[in-house]
């Protein structure tokens, strides 16, 4: 983009806001409707904002909306940087102010319920909303959420993680499959089948087999009830954690153990720098207590 004379010294918080209702509607009129701002004003706020970047966010050369690489990469940083503000005019409410939880799928397994009670019990000022947000970082990136438990490497900049413990995987399968009568199943046997991978948050790819007995095919879905669909609809086969197992049964699927599969590690991260919320210290030692790692 040509230099203009609105510099990164001039921008404020709307310009950030509207770049980020359009982000999310993936329209500039529905941004505009959300914001209560006229079409064109939304798409002033949206060229201001450029201009003074001197970065293309949007891509318009396409009916429908969407982000530039380097629109995609500035999303995560106006979120953080919003959220940030709107905390800060909150400091007066926010020890009470809900410690907000992120996950892309299955929480913390089994041990999510023992970790909401205690929270109930030793925090009852403070409440604990447990959030699932489809993404790679379970919207903690992005600013949604003061924490997120998140599976498999992450290797977003700007977190901080703690490993809280680690879950074997498991095959999921068609009940009325020959391989759902196993009483346990290995990566090979899984290789003449479908699989069903979750490409927006999921932890499995076709790395986890040899490159010599990889599976026969792949479907691609962006969630954990598109992933349990296809399986029990027999399109796919799947492999997950025991999480999966215990918090997603659905009488279509079977869990079958892969003791031949390496675990996945299990973290609870959060953004790197000064805590969100005043409790979030509080929130990571309980998560080891009750995960029972010191």
């Amino acid at each position: 983009m040509t230099k203009g004379t609105f510099g990164p010294g001039a921008l404020e918080l709307r310009h950030l806001r509207c770049f980020l209702a359009i982000a999310d509607e993936g329209n500039i009129t529905r941004a505009a409707d959300r914001l209560r701002i006229t079409q064109p004003a939304a798409s002033r706020t949206l060229a201001a904002l450029e201009d003074a970047l001197r970065a293309r966010l949007v891509d318009r050369s396409t009916h429908h909306l969407t982000l530039t690489p380097e629109g995609r990469a500035f999303r995560d940083k106006a979120a953080v940087a919003v959220a940030a503000f709107e905390d800060a005019l909150d400091v007066g409410r926010s020890v009470r102010r809900a410690l907000r939880l992120g996950h892309a799928w299955s929480a913390a397994g089994a041990y999510t319920t023992p970790l909401l009670r205690r929270w109930r019990e030793t925090h009852p000022d403070v409440p604990l909303e447990l959030l699932r947000v489809d993404d790679r970082t379970a919207g903690l990136a992005r600013g949604a959420v003061d924490a997120a438990l998140l599976r498999g490497s992450v290797g977003t900049p700007g977190l901080v993680t703690e490993l809280l413990y680690t879950e074997a995987r498991v095959a999921a399968v068609p009940v009325d499959s020959a391989l759902a009568g196993r009483g346990r199943l290995v990566l090979a046997d899984l290789a003449g089948h479908t699989v069903a991978l979750n490409t927006v948050s999921g932890t499995t790819t076709l790395d986890l087999w040899p490159v010599d007995a990889r599976p026969t095919g792949t479907i691609t879905v962006a969630n954990t009830d598109d992933w349990l669909a296809a399986i029990a609809a027999s399109r796919a086969v799947g492999v997950t954690t025991t999480a999966t197992a215990d918090l997603h049964p659905h009488p279509g699927v079977v869990y079958v153990p892969l003791p031949d599969a390496p675990p996945v590690p299990v973290f609870l991260a959060r953004r790197d720098g000064p805590p969100s919320h005043p409790a979030l210290r509080d929130l990571c030692a309980l998560a080891h207590e009750v995960t029972g790692r010191d």
